[in-house]
This record gives structure tokens, C-alpha cells and sequence, in this order.
């Protein structure tokens, strides 16, 4: 019996130390601060059907496998995305908000159809703004943003904008009048080697400047060039954002990596955020505690 116990044991340590969807393979090497969010993630749940246009549809990443990541970075708050999976249902999202509780807030995806009513429902159920995903199974479109961005200015919400590069300079001078702030997915998808030379960058770091936009620090191997684990050619740009406007970033894991056949090291992508702002515990706070505390509403 107690050798019986003493294998069960070590399998239930074995499993603790895997992450679902992640390529984990070190513990952290920095202890985070209380209250460190995590302002970008996805979860996918059978009970929730996928909508019909859905280009992605990954395998069930269920708010239990999320909490096996948390208690590995060290995160107590979260960000839920709905992701392009579901369209413009948000069921899986207000699911998965009520089932994390306070510690959590939600970004849905919206068209022009919905209605007053359902603003304020979802503004009470944890909803902090709409996502327009125009990079990946879109079913918003640009014009779409500025009068939806209208609509929610009066409930404090901000718009999340996924959108390649060619389309945002496309769409700059709308971006630029929004009532409401934006925030950027995935380092604002500028591309590299490019990086802060890009014309995009000076565009969002002048309104990161005037604090009407934030980015997010995810996502780092959807840009980068290098690749795993130290993401080279991102750091410059990351670190351009931090010189440029550092109370307006966050960052997001961007779990379960939808997008990625081969996935990330979340734990490594966290630490990274340690080099990037050069162990400076000041400017890291800021990103993991206080930025999203003020963004969010936590």
C-alpha cells in the first residue's frame, strides 16, 4: 500500500508539472507580484458550438487546464478573449467569467446588430470591450469599429483591434478619431525584422503617447523571425514600447495558442518579460499589476 501510494504521488506530481497546450520545461525563474494578470487568453469548451464560418476550432482548453497554467506563472488575474471560433457568440467567454470569478474580465465580439440591452448585460457580466479580429476568420469588418466604438464609450469599454499591418495604415485615420481607447493585439502585428522603423510603430506610439492606445506584449512568436525560446529580433521592438510608453502595455500568454502546431513555452515567454525590461521590477509591475488594474477595472 504505501509503495501503491508512493507511485501515485509522484504521477500526480509528474502531471503537475505539465501544462496543457504549452511546451513547458522550467519552473519560473522570477516570483511575480500579487495580482499579475494575464490579459490575453482564450477558452474552448465542447459545450459551446463553434459558429458556422469558424476557420479554427481547437480541442476543448477548459478554464481547470487554464488554472494548471496560473498556478505555474503565477498569475491571479486573467483576461478571457472570445476567439474568432465562436463568432460573434460570447457564451464560452460569460462560461468561463463566471466560473473564474473577480479575478477575471472578458473581451467579446460584437456586430453591429447587437443591442443596448445586450451591452449592459455582458458590461455586467465581467465585459471590458470588443475584440475585432480582421487577421484571422473574420466576422467583423472595419467599418464596424467606429460606430460599435461609439456605442461603448458610455459604458468605458476600449476596442481590441487584430489587424495586419497593411490594413491598420490602411485604416489610421479612423484608428486616430475613436472615442474610446484602443489596445493592440500581439505587439500591434508590426512587422519584422522592421520592427521600430516600421511607419505603424510611429503611428500607435504616438497614440500610446497621448494615452489612447495599449499594446499588448503577446504573442511573440507570431512575429518573430528567430524563433524559440528567446524570440532575438522581438526584444527591440518590445523594448521601443517600454522606452516609448510603459503604463501602456500588458501582457497576455495568449493561451491556448490557437494558431500554433508546435506550442510555446508560456513559462519562458513570462520570463522574457523580466529581460525586456531589463530586470527593472518597477516597469514589470507596472505591465503584470498596475497597467491592466486601470485598463480593465479590476
Amino acid at each position: 500500500m504505501i509503495a501503491l501510494g508512493n507511485v501515485l504521488a509522484s504521477a500526480a506530481r509528474a502531471a503537475d508539472t505539465l501544462i496543457p497546450f504549452s511546451s513547458y520545461s522550467h519552473a519560473a525563474a522570477h516570483k511575480l507580484p500579487a495580482n499579475a494578470c494575464d490579459c490575453h487568453m482564450h477558452i474552448y469548451d465542447s459545450r459551446f458550438a463553434p459558429a458556422p464560418q469558424a476557420k479554427l476550432r481547437p480541442p476543448p482548453a477548459t478554464v481547470d487546464m487554464y488554472r494548471v497554467l496560473q498556478r505555474h506563472l503565477g498569475t491571479q488575474r486573467t483576461v478571457v478573449v472570445t476567439p474568432s471560433t465562436y463568432g460573434t457568440d460570447n457564451g464560452c467567454t460569460l462560461d468561463a467569467l463566471a466560473t473564474l470569478g473577480k479575478q477575471a474580465r472578458g473581451i467579446a465580439v460584437a456586430d453591429t446588430s447587437i443591442t443596448d440591452a445586450e451591452l449592459e448585460r455582458l458590461d455586467h457580466a465581467g465585459i471590458r470591450g470588443l475584440r475585432f479580429n480582421l487577421a484571422v476568420g473574420a466576422v467583423t469588418t472595419p467599418d464596424m469599429i467606429e460606430p460599435l466604438a461609439r456605442r461603448i464609450a458610455p459604458l468605458g469599454w476600449h476596442v481590441q483591434i487584430n489587424m495586419p499591418v497593411g490594413e491598420l495604415e490602411q485604416h489610421a485615420a479612423m484608428l486616430g478619431r475613436l472615442p474610446v481607447p484602443i489596445v493592440f493585439d500581439h505587439l500591434a502585428r508590426i512587422p519584422l525584422p522592421a520592427g521600430e522603423a516600421h511607419p505603424a510603430f510611429a503611428f500607435i506610439r504616438g497614440l500610446m503617447q497621448e494615452q489612447r492606445a495599449w499594446v499588448k506584449l503577446s504573442g511573440a512568436y507570431i512575429a518573430s523571425k528567430t524563433g524559440a525560446p528567446q524570440y532575438c529580433d522581438v526584444g527591440p521592438l518590445v523594448q521601443a514600447s517600454i522606452h516609448a510608453a510603459p503604463e501602456q502595455l500588458v501582457w497576455g500568454s495568449d493561451w491556448p495558442h490557437p494558431t500554433e502546431t508546435h506550442k510555446p513555452d508560456d513559462v519562458a515567454l513570462l520570463d522574457l518579460l523580466s529581460d525586456w525590461t531589463a530586470n527593472d521590477d518597477r516597469v514589470r509591475d507596472c505591465i503584470l499589476v498596475g497597467n491592466p488594474a486601470h485598463l480593465y477595472r479590476f
